[in-house]
């Protein structure tokens, strides 16, 4: 692909009939918006009319840097960009792009598929078992190594305030996506762009990589936040397919795609929990589902819903607002494979609506080739919890409502008796050991932390075989249910996989005098042979040594950073996806505005030892 093609705007290779980023601005408006702006005589916000007296330019400063710019961060460039050529009724000025034509590649790379048989960390958990474990010949470092780390580069995000997607390695090329909803394929040793392309939606997802059906190439398959899924050539970019894998409109891929033996399993959550918080929002009909496609088409094989019954109107709020149920049970992590029980594993969210049901807050098992659900684990039930709780309707939710998600994937391992083990944990900050080969009993399970809505374990540990490292958060408001408590929170722990006993457990270092800060742990746990490495929301980037938990490396990355893009970039929170490591370099990104995040970042950061 020539340079000037590469830097044209803002990239979006695409087949001629599939565009990238064909938006609805109506849709969108209808969505995330008409609350606010078409409440009648109780209408907080200005109206469609007034709206329409702006110009495009104007509505896109206002989400981007004026009173909008929260609800701003949560929609994509593109979908910016629609509604406010929606709203004005007027064409948006073509928008240059922000990064110079020195931040693409000048030279070229070797011979891609030679190179993709070098080191990697491939998807959401480097294995389709999501161990989060690299080996030592693929990590290229050892123990020693790790604290004479450096920084070797840094790459901003343009017009992001969050960064947290999970870095994926590959044939010498680290594959990342933006909240602003671009996907970039970078040099792993310089940074600099091989290709980028511009998505639908915001990319919280891994890529996951593999060989193309019809052996010319790789393949990168992704989800964004629009609920579309991705396959583009893993060297060139250029869009092989994209398909919508759910209508709900507030559907997204949040997970990670899981691939094996050609096929794709996508998990599909919702923004939809946290709406309830408007009494007027009609609470809820999303209902999480696991979708197999064909890698090689994009076309679906099976879609399993893990609540079966589809909602129906039951109550009415106080406020007077019919209510729908059952529904819930959001699945936010990477599906996790078995190939001897040709099994796929989730964990899957709570319900966010009456009735309450038994899927929920649980482990499922789908038979890979039909999707039928073949057991059900759940750790906590009758949790209704939804963001209308914290107004005490107990229509609404139910009464201390807990909201203990599987965030992060279910781990399978082999033990060194032989036997085979199902880990995982949630927001409880409980680790459970199932046995996957009966129907998911419970073998041990271990408390690490005190848990909470936004406590335990978030997005997810890591294991070596013989231990599990899971961080935790237990984050603890302010009686005003938004201020952190800078004190309190955090810690990682070692736990035992054959017994469930307690290794060791490291508490969070106290956060000084940095404010805004929080000493909570949410971004899930990577490790190789010896060394685990866990990121915070106070912006640190820690290793610790796994024999005993000792800190033997710490970054801050909470300041700005010369970035090898050209783009002004800074650190902050490390959330959702953590570090990648392979080729004796380590990946990680820092910055989170959303949900739980303190500290606004836009950066992806490259270590190696100098």
């Amino acid at each position: 692909m020539k340079l000037q093609a590469r830097v044209a705007l803002i990239v979006c290779v695409a087949a001629a009939s599939v565009p990238c980023s064909a938006q609805d601005g109506a849709a969108l408006f209808k969505t995330y918006c008409s609350r606010c702006h078409e409440a009648g005589e109780q209408q907080p916000a200005p109206s469609r009319d007034t709206l329409k007296q702006l110009s495009p330019e104007q509505i896109v400063t206002a989400l981007e840097k004026g009173a909008m710019n929260a609800q701003g961060a949560e929609r994509s460039r593109a979908e910016r960009r629609a509604l406010a050529e929606y709203l004005s009724g007027k064409p948006l000025d073509t928008m240059v792009n922000p990064i110079p034509r020195s931040a693409f590649c000048q030279s070229p790379e070797a011979p891609f598929r030679s190179a993709a048989t070098g080191p990697s960390w491939n998807g959401w958990g480097v294995t389709a078992q999501n161990t989060r474990f690299q080996s030592a010949g693929a990590a290229g470092l050892s123990p020693d190594d790790v604290p004479r780390l450096k920084l070797k580069w840094a790459f901003g995000f343009p017009g992001a305030t969050s960064a947290s997607a999970q870095p994926v390695v590959f044939a010498g090329r680290v594959y990342v996506g933006s909240w602003e909803g671009d996907l970039y394929s970078l040099d792993a040793n310089t940074g600099c762009i091989r290709w980028m392309m511009e998505t639908e939606a915001g990319i919280r997802s891994a890529v996951t990589i593999g060989k193309a059906a019809t052996g010319a190439g790789y393949a990168a398959y992704f989800g964004d936040l629009a609920a579309n899924v991705y396959a583009v050539d893993a060297g060139t970019g250029k869009l092989l397919w994209k398909v919508k894998v759910d209508d709900y409109p507030l559907a997204r891929v949040t997970g990670s795609p899981t691939l094996r033996e050609g096929r794709l399993y996508i998990p599909l959550s919702a923004r939809e929990e946290s709406q309830v918080a408007d009494p007027t929002f009609v609470c809820c009909k999303f209902r999480g589902n696991v979708v197999a496609l064909d890698a090689t088409t994009g076309k679906r094989i099976w879609k399993t819903y893990v609540i079966e019954q589809e909602p129906r109107p039951t109550q009415k709020s106080r406020a007077g607002t019919q209510l729908w149920g059952p529904a819930g049970a959001g699945i936010w992590n990477s599906p996790t494979v078995d190939p001897k029980q040709n099994a796929v594993y989730v964990g899957t969210g709570n319900s966010y609506s009456f009735p309450p049901v038994k899927t929920t807050d649980a482990i499922v098992a789908l038979d890979m080739k039909t999707g039928k659900i073949r057991w059900v684990r759940q750790m906590t039930d009758l949790d209704v919890w939804n963001g209308g709780c914290r107004v005490g309707d107990p229509i609404v939710c139910s009464e201390d409502a807990p909201d203990y998600d599987f965030g992060a994937s279910p781990i399978l391992v082999e033990r060194k008796d032989g036997g085979r083990i199902l880990l995982a944990g949630n927001k409880s900050a409980i680790l459970y050991a199932l046995d996957p080969d009966r129907d998911g009993k419970i073998v041990w399970q271990q408390k690490i932390g005190r848990g909470g809505t936004s406590g335990g374990i978030l997005w997810g540990p890591a294991t070596d075989g013989q231990a599990i490292y899971a961080a935790t958060t237990d984050v603890v408001r302010a009686a005003n249910g938004r201020d952190i408590d800078p004190n309190i929170g955090g810690g990682i722990t070692a736990v035992d996989i054959g017994g469930g006993d307690k290794l060791w457990s490291t508490p969070h270092p106290p956060c000084g005098d940095r404010r805004p800060c929080s000493p909570t742990q949410p971004a899930a746990v990577s490790a190789f042979p010896g060394v685990v490495f866990s990121g915070s929301n106070d912006g640190h980037i820690r290793a610790y040594a796994s024999k005993d938990g000792k800190i033997i490396w710490d970054y801050d990355t909470v300041h700005e950073f010369r970035s090898v893009n050209g783009v002004k970039a800074s650190g902050g929170s490390i959330n959702n996806g953590g570090p990648a490591i392979a080729g004796g370099m380590l990946f990680t990104n820092s910055g989170y505005s959303h949900h739980s995040g303190i500290i606004p970042g836009n950066v992806l950061l490259a270590f190696a030892v100098q």
